[in-house]
């Protein structure tokens, strides 16, 4: 087996839970002695040792010779994907209705004909509930194909009622495709530019976006296709910064599932995106009352469905979760209280136990520096963006590491080290603007932080204070508003202005947004 299989047969063991090894085991002896089996014995050697050491296994296995290794971690592979199909196929239920086909499939082999329609039958009925339309459309096409050769219970009118039928789900897979296409698009977009940053960006944003927009009005769409209509309205939005708009659409999105229940189960991933989204739009509008409100139903979700049982939506739980607890507390100010979450975030990002990616990593450690920074512990806050400015040629989010560097400058400056932020800007300079990412914001505070190291102390609170006039002309610019987003500056200078924790002005501000 090559390297890539062998870490791919390492990494789904090492992903086991302790029920699933068991059920291996289980699904192993049912089928034959387990003593003699040598596949059994590398699976334990390999859960054990959590690592792939052929030396190790050659010498521990005796039985098994080097040559035969290849062909036994791909039969191992196998059949361990087996049995976690088994394990599932009773809380997931596409692989329920996977194995109601290949059931019908084995009749129709056998030439049980109506027992096979029987089956499909049951399974299409599953199939249409719980709007799995590829699914469904496979099944009619083997009742077509059934119907077709063989005299079977055919009656009058049923040629008629599949072709309508499948006719009917293929418009419904059509209509879904093009807005989940749209959809991933403009997530692309948003990895690639992040928030539009002036007109021509706009442009060119709204103009892919309405080229690309399918003229399908959303109540004709189905279930799945109001979904990714809303999904790519979203992420359209969000990119242009206009997060009333943004709310509408995942707002719509969320009360798709409140209006049909049933299929939050049966469509977790998507049930928890609504929710992260409906709270990224609350967010950005600075509504903490249902952004807490929105909160409190993420939080409960495991009280309805067990997370454990599938760990991409463990993983997802987890990472919704976090995201937004920490935003929870920047809306409140209460960035010391924040940090507490660090420590068990920290531990499952080493651990890498849900695979997240890159991206989101980055934003964690970006977010994770915030709360550092806003708590006044500006060393660690170093550290954690240091992770992000050190990465190798990231190809995405240019707009995270650009101000990353610019709240790595701030904290060298709180933490009084003049000569190196001297040093840096000239290099943070040349950073943004060969990404091109220099926006007023962003050059006056260079002119501001330049200037520090020549300042003398009694002029340094009449230099914040005009930084902040200026700022504060730029807050409301509709391209210059994201740098606020990313980084409270303002609350910062005040901070400064007034000899005051930085922490004691933002708990302040959410106070006054509450009492209006």
């Amino acid at each position: 087996m090559p390297k890539q299989k062998t870490d791919d047969l390492v990494q789904l063991i090492n992903s086991l839970t302790r029920a699933e090894k068991r059920h291996f085991r289980l699904f192993v002896g049912r089928n034959q002695a387990s003593d003699d089996i040598l596949f059994l014995q590398l699976f334990d050697v390999l859960d054990k040792h959590k690592e792939y050491d052929e030396e190790l296994i050659l010498r521990k296995l005796p039985a098994i010779k080097k040559s035969q290794l290849s062909n036994l971690k791909a039969h191992l592979y196998k059949q361990l994907l087996t049995s976690l199909r088994l394990l599932n196929r009773n809380h997931v239920e596409d692989i329920l209705l996977r194995e109601l086909i290949d059931h019908a499939r084995v009749l129709y082999d056998k030439g049980l004909y109506r027992q096979s329609l029987d089956v499909l039958d049951k399974a299409k009925a599953k199939a249409l509930k719980g709007k799995f339309y590829t699914i469904a459309l496979e099944i009619i096409e083997f009742e077509k194909y059934i119907e077709a050769q063989y005299i079977t219970r055919s009656i009058e009118g049923r040629a008629e009622e599949l072709t309508q039928a499948a006719l009917r789900i293929n418009r419904i897979l059509t209509d879904t495709n093009l807005f989940s296409n749209l959809s991933l698009q403009m997530y692309g977009l948003y990895l690639k530019v992040g928030f539009v940053r002036d007109e021509k960006a706009l442009y060119y944003v709204r103009s892919f976006f309405q080229t690309n927009l399918p003229d399908i009005e959303f109540r004709k769409l189905d279930f799945f296709g109001k979904v990714y209509y809303c999904q790519a309205h979203i992420w359209y939005y969000h990119l242009a910064q206009d997060f009333p708009m943004s709310y509408r659409y995942a707002q719509r999105w969320l009360d798709l599932f409140h209006e049909e229940p049933e299929l939050k189960l049966l469509n977790v991933p998507l049930y928890l995106k609504s929710l992260h989204n409906l709270l990224n739009a609350l967010f950005n509008l600075l509504h903490y009352e249902k952004f807490e409100k929105i909160l409190t139903e993420l939080k409960n979700f495991p009280d309805e469905y067990n997370i454990t049982q599938n760990k991409n939506i463990e993983g997802l739980y987890y990472l919704f979760w976090y995201n937004h607890s920490i935003k929870k507390h920047f809306l409140e100010g209460t960035f010391r209280e924040g940090t507490l979450l660090i420590p068990e975030l920290i531990k499952l990002i080493d651990a890498d136990e849900y695979n997240w990616d890159n991206h989101r990593i980055m934003l964690f450690y970006y977010r994770i520096a915030c709360l550092y920074f806003g708590s006044g512990d500006n060393a660690n806050a170093i550290e954690y963006l240091n992770l992000i400015i050190n990465q190798k040629n990231p190809d995405y989010r240019a707009d995270i590491q650009c101000f990353a560097r610019i709240l790595n400058l701030i904290a060298h400056y709180e933490l009084g080290n003049a000569q190196l932020v001297e040093y840096q800007v000239k290099s943070v300079y040349r950073f943004l603007a060969k990404m091109e990412e220099l926006q007023a914001v962003q050059q006056e505070i260079f002119r501001f932080v330049r200037r520090v190291p020549r300042m003398r102390a009694a002029e340094m609170r009449e230099q914040f204070v005009i930084l902040k006039n200026k700022l504060l002309k730029l807050q409301d610019d509709p391209y210059e508003r994201r740098a606020f987003l990313y980084l409270d500056i303002i609350s910062w200078l005040e901070s400064k202005i007034e000899n005051r924790p930085l922490q004691e002005i933002a708990v302040e501000k959410f106070q006054q947004r509450q009492r209006r």
